[in-house]
């Protein structure tokens, strides 16, 4: 019998080992930031460190994105922002992502048998990849300095909801998140603490940004040797 959870926070996805697929999610704003490059034609490597990220980009002559703590690092190119990223036409040139919570996620979850990043832009694409093929499924929120966030949980939940409706099963928590966010729109992600400090710091156009694309992608993007990379079909 196939089954799902959702869990949250980085050192969590050292739970779920080589049965598992991991699909991890950071809406505002890791997760959207690396669907979006991708989606663009943008090679996208998410890092571990800034260090690491320092020294892909000299490599590969990669831009450097990213925020640690939510402020800006020295010497990136510009911050963790999907908007931003997305307004560049350069994307000839890959990107490193650097992000306190969502790449810490996704290399965190380097033990899984697959891992993936999801956003509110893909959850529908990425629940079908998962029924397809995938028999044991962590849907991993990346949080924020120990709390749970709202828009990283309903978006776990919209790709769990789909999943147990084709026969997945879930634990106790993994069933109560789905029936507390079914049929909760995407808008309310607007009220929460993380739209909250990207307002209070500027930098609201992600809200928006994240906002006005739900569910417009229909790829699903995976990590190989380091890179995220749209899956083919």
């Amino acid at each position: 019998m196939p089954k799902v959870v959702i869990d949250f926070f980085p050192h969590s996805a050292r739970r779920y080992g080589a049965g598992w697929t991991v699909v991890a999610v950071d809406v505002f704003r890791a997760t959207t930031t690396a669907c979006t490059a991708v989606a663009m034609g943008r090679r996208c490597f998410p890092a571990a460190t800034a260090a690491e990220a320092r020294r892909r980009a000299h490599d590969m002559n990669a831009l450097l994105a990213g925020e640690l703590g939510g402020a800006s690092v020295d010497g990136f190119d510009l911050g963790n922002s999907p908007a931003d990223l997305a307004a560049r036409h350069d994307v000839e040139r890959p990107v490193v992502l650097l992000s306190s919570s969502g790449t810490a996620l996704i290399r965190a979850a380097s033990d899984a048998g697959e891992v993936y990043a999801a956003c509110l832009r893909n959850t529908t694409a990425q629940a079908y990849r998962l029924r397809r093929r995938a028999a044991q499924v962590a849907l991993i929120g990346a949080g924020s300095r120990g709390e749970v966030r709202m828009e990283d949980e309903l978006a776990c939940a919209r790709v769990a909801e789909a999943l147990i409706g084709w026969g997945f099963t879930p634990d106790l928590e993994t069933a109560a998140a789905v029936t507390r966010w079914s049929r909760v729109p995407a808008d309310v992600c607007a009220s929460g603490r993380s739209a909250a400090y990207l307002r209070t710091t500027g930098q609201e156009r992600d809200i928006d940004f994240v906002l006005h694309r739900i569910e417009d992608l229909d790829r699903v993007y995976v990590m190989r040797s380091g890179e995220l990379v749209a899956e083919e079909s």
